[in-house]
């Protein structure tokens, strides 16, 4: 009776609470629930803050959408792209990167760099019931991205340390979400670290936010659980200071922070260019960009606003714009953004402290099942219903003092993973696998390698791959032998292999006996 009269005060607290932001609706099923999912449904509630969710909604809704509309307005007059002083390019200051390089590993030697990944990703739209680093592609190793991203911080870590004679490591913050985070920390845990010490992995969960319907009320999931969604990669900012992150990158003495997303295959992490390029420009935050491929490709741009930084869709810019040329003929609003961004500790400390309060959610319009209040069914929406709020990992670029843009080419260092291979053709499995094998194809060939045919005979060397049926020749690198192409001369200088070819911390596999 005690256990039944306790349940029922929590009951009711929970629903004058509610009722006090209107959003008691949630508990109609209360009466059908046992007594687990009522204590599961009650300890969901308490965290939630029902007022700061009603004030997100109003925020991210503003008049209708009004807001947002005249704040869009004109927005192709009011762009500039950036400016050549703030731009560092892989290609057109190819001079200069040595330098950079150096600066970065030099910074890197001294344990003063870490590296923040977005890993809060399932896979569904992969057609995989589990976050999106532990995919395989099917590269001839069966590495997958979480691997790969290790041993390439394991391989820098020694590249500083045989340049600098000192020890030194690169903790890694891993930001997952509720749905990825323990079978995040298991896989890790199943496969030692790969290799780093586990007191520098550090896992830390982003935020979830109700799905609310048009009307801003709260949607069930089932009768018992409230339909929930992470706060977009911008929920960054405040999980680094609900989880004390920041603090701990300031007492391990971090002074650089590189963030990127998990879904990247070619991903440099803690590239020490970057890094170094930052630094040289006294920047306290920067974006990694490739240039677009066309006027209509769907990635968001790097630009000014009003004398802003920020990204603007590719949606918010009209075709005109979206093809207007400078006087190289390259297109004026180039600088497509790949979600790879360096950040100095101070300033995210600011962010954390000061700016993210002010940060403003976007609203995507979902199609999300729920469970109908009146009647107590599922429904399958057949068109959007409701909205989810995300906060993006860029929206801070507007409060940085010293902003920086650096350009890379997009074969060397960007091939997202977003697609099943059955889907359209395009960043998917297939086309990551090609895109790696492509790059180190070219590794091969530049410190003085040859693939031969089955015949013996030379196989020409081939431009990059231009569309996904173009097969690259088999080759994969470890990590551990090569973060970006360097050291291969003498394992390949003057040699001809056949292919499939693995290099690896073993030697050099030639996988044609066997047909492996």
């Amino acid at each position: 009776m005690e256990a039944a009269g306790a349940e029922g005060d929590v009951a009711a607290e929970l629903r004058q609470r509610l009722a006090a932001g209107g959003q008691d609706h949630v508990l109609r099923f209360w009466p059908e629930l046992d007594g687990a999912a009522r204590r599961a449904l009650a300890a969901e509630l308490c965290r939630m803050d029902v007022a700061e969710i009603n004030r997100f909604f109003r925020r991210a809704r503003g008049d209708g959408g009004g807001a947002a509309a005249a704040a869009a307005a004109g927005l192709d007059a009011r762009m500039e792209p950036v400016p050549r002083d703030v731009l560092g390019s892989a290609s057109r200051d190819r001079g200069l990167v040595p330098r950079w390089e150096s600066r970065g590993l030099a910074e890197i030697a001294a344990s003063r760099v870490a590296v923040l990944l977005l890993a809060g990703g399932q896979g569904t739209r992969l057609g995989v019931p589990y976050p999106k680093g532990m995919c395989d592609v099917g590269l001839p190793s069966r590495k997958t991205l979480f691997h790969l991203q290790a041993q390439r911080l394991r391989r820098l870590q020694q590249m500083a340390e045989e340049q600098h004679g000192t020890p030194c490591h690169i903790p890694w913050y891993i930001m997952t979400s509720g749905r990825t985070m323990e079978s995040t920390k298991e896989f890790f845990q199943k496969h030692r670290y790969f290799g780093l010490k586990k007191e520098n992995v550090i896992f830390f969960q982003q935020g979830m936010l109700p799905a609310l319907g048009f009307d801003g009320k709260i949607l069930l999931e089932e009768k018992g659980k409230i339909a929930m969604a992470p706060d977009g990669n911008g929920g960054l900012y405040r999980a680094l200071g609900s989880h004390g992150i920041v603090g701990d990158m300031e007492r391990r003495g971090v002074h650089s922070v590189h963030v990127y997303c998990v879904d990247n295959i070619l991903v440099k992490v803690a590239d020490p260019r970057f890094i170094g390029f930052c630094l040289e420009k006294g920047a306290d935050c920067g974006a990694k960009v490739v240039e677009k491929t066309n006027p209509t490709e769907p990635v968001g741009v790097v630009c000014r606003v009003d004398g802003v930084y920020q990204v603007v869709e590719y949606s918010e810019i009209s075709l005109g714009t979206a093809q207007r040329r400078g006087p190289d003929g390259r297109l004026l609003f180039n600088a497509g953004n790949i979600a790879n961004h360096y950040f100095t500790t101070a300033f995210l400390k600011d962010v954390v402290n000061t700016y993210e309060p002010q940060l403003q959610h976007h609203v995507a319009e979902k199609k999300i099942p729920h469970v109908d209040i009146a009647t107590g069914q599922l429904v399958q929406p057949e068109k959007p219903n409701g909205i989810k709020m995300e906060k993006f990992v860029f929206d801070i670029f507007q409060f940085s003092k010293r902003f920086v843009v650096y350009e890379v080419l997009r074969e060397d260092e960007f091939s997202p993973l977003k697609n099943a291979d059955s889907q359209n053709g395009k960043d998917n499995p297939t086309t990551a696998r090609h895109a790696l094998m492509s790059l180190h194809h070219c590794w091969v060939l530049n410190a003085g390698g040859h693939f031969v045919d089955e015949n013996g005979t030379r196989i020409p060397a081939i431009p990059r791959l231009k569309d996904a049926n173009d097969l690259p020749i088999q080759c994969e690198i470890s990590p551990l032998v090569s973060y970006g192409g360097e050291g291969l001369e003498q394992l390949v200088k003057d040699r001809e292999f056949r292919t499939p070819l693995i290099i690896d911390e073993d030697g050099i596999h030639e996988l044609v006996k066997n047909g492996l």
